[in-house]
């Protein structure tokens, strides 16, 4: 189930969600998951950019899987040390939900930020057990200049301002209305 992403729609949008993608590759910062594998990252971003062009989350998540471009095992910490365990099976769908969602946002601020427009944190995504957080966030009406600094500068780890709240979190912001 894709994410209700909200103002994805709206004029320019998804050209300023691609420009977003397209200065984290000139500036390397890219967030390129260790569950990629070596061979299929410039793949990767293909498929990125491919999606934000035509498609959204649900899209890119079907070509990572079909583009075979997550490894079939990860290193997980145990206490008698770190094993290989086999990757989730909706890994695919964490890392496409995530890393869309995030450049969304970015280009959302941007043009909130154009058109003089704030911000509203939404749940885009039901999940079974939202955590308390999370539900806190909902309705929180954000700076759209801080909430694109922080997501420009906290590159696939945390953010400052919460959002988005982490995998799976089915958060995301929507034009204040």
């Amino acid at each position: 189930m894709s994410l209700n992403l909200e103002n994805l729609g709206e004029r320019d949008v998804r050209k300023l969600i691609l420009e977003e993608v397209e200065m984290d590759i000139k500036g390397c910062k890219l967030y390129l998951s260790s569950r990629l594998k070596d061979g299929s990252k410039e793949i990767y971003v293909k498929l990125l950019r491919d999606a934000i062009i035509k498609g959204n989350d649900d899209s890119l998540a079907i070509a990572i899987l079909n583009n075979n471009c997550l490894e079939s095992t990860i290193p997980r910490k145990t206490r008698s040390g770190t094993i290989m365990a086999k990757m989730p099976i909706d890994a695919h769908i964490t890392l496409s939900e995530g890393e869309f969602n995030r450049f969304y946002i970015r280009g959302l601020c941007r043009k909130a930020i154009s058109e003089n427009i704030r911000v509203e944190v939404y749940r885009a995504k039901q999940v079974r057990n939202p955590c308390p957080k999370s539900q806190e966030l909902i309705g929180t009406i954000l700076n759209p200049h801080e909430l694109l600094e922080d997501l420009r500068k906290n590159v696939g780890v945390g953010v400052v301002l919460g959002v988005p709240r982490g995998p799976n979190s089915g958060l995301s912001v929507r034009f204040k209305k």
